[in-house]
């Protein structure tokens, strides 16, 4: 593929950036080679420009999606970084059961924001299985999202190879939530039917009908822009009752995101709560909008770790 002028990187990496929210630099240039050359040939085009310039097309859905599908990062493993997960067995699900408990409802919503290929919601599933011993009686959904429809190909199937399984899994959820499968093990019934997939452009407006006790978005949010990111968590708080928990990934935080979010720790990880005034009892869930929202960057086509 010819050299590209620093011009032609940034046209390509501001439309990746319209897309799907990945901010990229010219010390990332070498990806457009590494990973945009096999679409060249695919869609018969001259240049990643002449692809680009495709993609902005009425037309050019198939191209879009390819793009997408070739610059998002896809790694994640059974309980990733683990304390997120002891602080969702041993405090944000008790405190959540209780709450709903208290409210004479026996619904759970749980959203895996960037579910990729599904080893997230299929660890939070897991852990629901051990928490809550007449599961049967209850009403839990966990929704999990990613943008790649590949990656929800994958996690819908439920299917890991042995060394996917052992990355992340305790021994004794392998014996308990898993079966012997010809390609490795694949994730029990028991959790699967816990968990809906759904593609989702996390760039795109919510329509959700309900709110979410919880919320896992993990590792996605370094890859934005710094407005992008802040925007995207300012959106979830309106998804977020009062006593609801926010996941992020460790690396990550919110303090650049406002006084609406108050960080919270326990088994050493942190996670975030709203910090937001009493709504009245009949409140939707989008009559609050901060204070200070910025306003949406773009408006891509669609839309983890």
């Amino acid at each position: 593929m010819s050299q590209l002028t620093s011009q032609s990187v940034t046209f390509i990496f501001d439309y990746i950036e319209e897309l799907c929210g990945i901010a990229l630099d010219d010390s990332k240039s070498y990806l457009i080679d590494a990973r945009l050359s096999s679409l060249v040939k695919q869609f018969q085009v001259k240049s990643p420009i002449e692809l680009v310039e495709k993609a902005r097309t009425p037309l050019g859905d198939p191209i879009r999606r390819a793009l997408i599908e070739a610059m998002t990062t896809r790694e994640t493993f059974f309980f990733r970084d683990k304390s997120p997960f002891d602080a969702l067995q041993f405090k944000a699900l008790p405190e959540t059961l209780d709450v709903t408990l208290k409210q004479k409802s026996n619904k759970l919503r749980i959203w895996s924001a960037a579910a990729s290929t599904g080893q997230e919601a299929c660890s939070i599933g897991m852990v629901i299985s051990e928490m809550v011993p007449d599961i049967q009686r209850w009403d839990i959904q966990i929704l999990a999202t990613d943008i790649s429809e590949d990656a929800l190909t994958k996690a819908r199937r439920g299917i890991y190879t042995k060394m996917e399984v052992e990355r992340g899994l305790p021994p004794q959820f392998v014996r308990k939530y898993m079966s012997s499968h010809p390609e490795g093990y694949k994730v029990n019934d028991s959790v699967m039917r816990l968990i809906r997939f759904q593609q989702l452009n996390l760039l795109d407006p919510f329509r959700f009908p309900h709110q979410f006790d919880i919320i896992f978005c993990r590792n996605v949010a370094i890859y934005f822009e710094k407005n992008v990111k802040i925007d995207l968590f300012r959106r979830m708080l309106p998804l977020l009752p009062q006593t609801g928990y926010l996941f992020v990934g460790v690396s990550e935080s919110l303090f650049d995101c406002g006084p609406e979010f108050k960080a919270q720790a326990h088994c050493k990880g942190t996670y975030y709560q709203p910090n937001l005034p009493k709504l009245p009892a009949k409140q939707t869930i989008a009559a609050y909008t901060p204070a200070q929202a910025i306003a949406p960057t773009q408006a891509p086509i669609t839309q983890k770790q």
